[in-house]
């Protein structure tokens, strides 16, 4: 198990990590107070800037017009870009584009990736997922009550979603529905492509999200299905194998979180340590990294975030050698632990900025807000919890330890 960066890795992340500094971070201000579909100009400028520097898409398979990282050196990549809120959408490796990507490459037909998968790498169209519902658990994908209901030669759809992210403005959605009812409980439901500009397809919502609603991209949506037609052609992958798709998707798309996270932990313990030696708070010029509660607060940062950095390589480079089912165990760890310690990092951030930490003249109090969900979506923490544990338990059953 090596995770050695290799010298063409290390010049790509010193490019990202430039262009982060100089071309993303100084927009964070406009970003954090105005609406994002304002901003879609100035950032188309940046995306063209990142294809001519054939950093594009880095994560996305090479024979659809992606860099072909493997995930080990996309994760590395996805850390550097976490650093700010506009990285991963500037390169154009965003959530939830990226697991649908994934998704159209897999297990679409040709004509679905010539009609969806190409144009969306190349960045001419949005795509969003919709899975959770308002009324079920969204931790668990198997209880679902939007239904796909063969009428002829189509599906007719009827359900309510939400927290689908960047439906606003999104082409299509990629639909998780029960086609099924009858069949055993992981075989009911299906993926289903809808263009969002199907008659049924209805945008209630933008969901107000720590009170802030957003637009476009940078929105969660609320979605009702009445009677929205597709045809049966628009199904991904076999029929009934939605819960498959969702795990193939699941996994390396925790990958992809848990690497951002870092760059936000990354990014918020240098506004940190940056703080803590300029804030004076003494008359004699004693800086509030002279105390030591302070100081405390930045040597476990730097632990726990090199701790849960370690975690995630090892996983991603086991998703990379062994799949995902092998590495299931380290997957759940990383979710939680990662997801806890990000949110421990920007506390302690805002805490040492004290009333600053507070406002928008720093990324901190977005990161505060924005990133809280980490610790819900794609499986909260107890669920991840009990499912490790429930695994390892297991392996003990019958086992004489002495």
């Amino acid at each position: 198990m090596d995770f050695s960066v290799s010298p063409k890795m290390q010049t790509i992340i010193g490019m990202i990590n430039e262009f982060v500094e100089k071309e993303l971070i100084p927009l964070e201000a406009e970003f954090i107070t105005q609406d994002f579909r304002a901003m879609l100009p100035v950032l188309k400028e940046k995306q063209a800037m990142v294809k001519k520097m054939e950093l594009w898409a880095p994560n996305f398979p090479k024979d659809v017009g992606g860099m072909g990282l493997s995930l080990l050196e996309h994760g590395l990549v996805s850390e550097a870009l976490g650093r700010s809120p506009l990285g991963h959408f500037v390169f154009w490796c965003q959530a939830p584009d990226a697991g649908n990507v994934e998704l159209l490459h897999m297990f679409g037909t040709p004509e679905q990736k010539e009609q969806y998968l190409r144009p969306l790498v190349e960045g001419k169209i949005r795509s969003c997922f919709s899975m959770t519902e308002v009324d079920m658990p969204g931790s668990n994908p198997v209880m679902m009550e939007t239904t796909a209901v063969k009428d002829g030669d189509d599906y007719v759809i009827n359900g309510h979603k939400w927290y689908t992210t960047a439906a606003d403005g999104a082409d299509f959605a990629i639909v998780m529905a029960v086609t099924n009812p009858d069949a055993p409980t992981y075989l009911q439901a299906s993926m289903i492509i809808v263009p969002t500009n199907t008659p049924g397809f209805n945008l209630v919502r933008n969901i107000p999200v720590m009170g802030h609603e957003g637009s476009d991209y940078a929105s969660h949506g609320e979605i009702l299905y009445q009677s929205c037609r597709v045809p049966q052609k628009n199904l991904l992958g076999p029929e009934g194998h939605g819960f498959a798709l969702a795990q193939e998707r699941l996994g390396p798309g925790r990958i992809h979180h848990c690497m951002r996270w870092l760059g936000i932990c990354k990014r918020s313990f240098d506004l940190m340590c940056a703080r803590a030696n300029s804030r004076v708070i003494r008359p004699d010029g004693a800086t509030l990294g002279s105390t030591q509660l302070v100081r405390q607060w930045i040597s476990d940062s730097a632990a726990e975030i090199e701790a849960a950095r370690l975690l995630v390589l090892k996983a991603a480079w086991e998703i990379d050698n062994v799949g995902a089912k092998d590495a299931r165990d380290h997957i759940s760890m990383i979710k939680y632990l990662v997801a806890n310690t990000m949110m421990r990092v920007i506390d302690r951030a805002l805490q040492v900025h004290g009333g600053l930490g507070m406002t928008d003249d720093t990324v901190i109090a977005y990161f505060y807000r924005h990133e809280r969900g980490a610790r819900i979506y794609d499986g909260a923490d107890e669920v991840h919890k009990m499912a490790l544990a429930k695994r390892i338990l297991k392996t003990y059953e019958g086992k004489i330890v002495k």
